[in-house]
């Protein structure tokens, strides 16, 4: 029988101790495990633009890491500099084979921040990859509708041809072969553009081809699609190209919803919006160099799909 201070507690006394004893620990809340480091948020893959290499989002990954301790942050180096110059499906297969690995070890998503010309890659790797798991999509300031402009990058590449005839070489075979005429748009040579172009009249569901069907179910997997720029961009032309908006003949700007390929929901865009699952970031006084390195712009159109 139990004791106390030297004297023997009756049963019924022992019996309601234990009673209490009991009734504390069922009270008292389960131990925690702990969390594992960076679980509560998905992992985020960082695509790179022409020219670029992953030392170019050191800031954002700063950023990232400041507001969403523990996140696994991957800036995929792919064709840095001028490698970023092959053709977009040779690099989209490259940045496939590297993102697949990340995508299965993260069951609960992933996030993709895809810059510039990247933004092009991401979105072609929605559309080719069944089995992605991609949460939320963050085009920064990538001309997804394509380029129609004279920019330092092309005077640099094709210093003897300007805009206005930019289409004799890039609506080549031999054009081709450069990342940046897979997504020229010349708006005065349609025809051209949609028989010549191998990348984006494709992507966009703009040509006919065997897979654009299982292509638009695959993009649609995508939880968010979140699109950012702003009109000081001075590289994307027109600036709204990063929101799907794009010239007509005459140049003048047609916004998202006026395009043909939303009109037809040739690859999903007018699903997406239809769902709530567009989200537009506009921002001035950003220069398309700064995109991936301002504070503000990362706090207002980044940070909040970071789940």
């Amino acid at each position: 029988m139990l004791q106390l201070w030297g004297h023997r507690l009756p049963s019924a006394w022992v019996l309601l101790l234990w009673s209490l004893l009991l009734l504390l620990l069922l009270l008292l809340p389960p131990p925690v495990a702990p969390t594992p480091h960076g679980a509560s948020y998905k992992p985020v893959i960082v695509v790179h633009g022409l020219f670029d290499s992953s030392y170019s989002f050191r800031h954002l990954l700063e950023y990232i890491n400041e507001t969403h301790p523990g996140t696994v942050v991957t800036v995929l180096d792919l064709f840095d500099g001028r490698e970023s110059l092959r053709p977009l499906w040779e690099q989209v297969q490259g940045f496939r084979e590297a993102v697949v690995p990340i995508m299965e070890k993260a069951p609960r998503g992933v996030h993709l921040i895809c810059y510039s010309q990247g933004g092009l890659v991401c979105r072609a790797l929605l559309s080719v990859m069944e089995e992605h798991n991609v949460d939320s999509f963050i085009s920064l300031s990538s001309p997804q509708m394509g380029q129609y402009g004279d920019t330092d990058y092309l005077k640099w590449l094709f210093p003897t041809s300007m805009r206005s005839n930019l289409y004799r070489i890039c609506y080549s075979p031999w054009g081709q072969e450069f990342s940046i005429c897979n997504y020229w748009h010349d708006p005065h040579h349609d025809d051209l553009y949609l028989n010549a172009s191998s990348f984006l009249a494709l992507i966009n569901g703009e040509r006919d081809h065997p897979n654009a069907t299982a292509w638009r179910k695959n993009f649609l997997r995508v939880g968010r699609l979140v699109l950012i720029g702003g009109p000081d961009d001075g590289v994307i032309t027109p600036w709204q190209s990063s929101f799907f908006g794009f010239y007509d003949a005459n140049e003048t700007v047609l916004e998202m919803e006026e395009q043909r390929v939303y009109l037809r929901d040739s690859f999903g865009l007018k699903t997406l919006l239809a769902r709530g699952a567009i989200e537009r970031c506009r921002m001035a006084g950003i220069a398309h160099t700064a995109w991936h390195s301002n504070r503000t712009l990362y706090e207002t159109c980044i940070e909040p799909w970071l789940s």
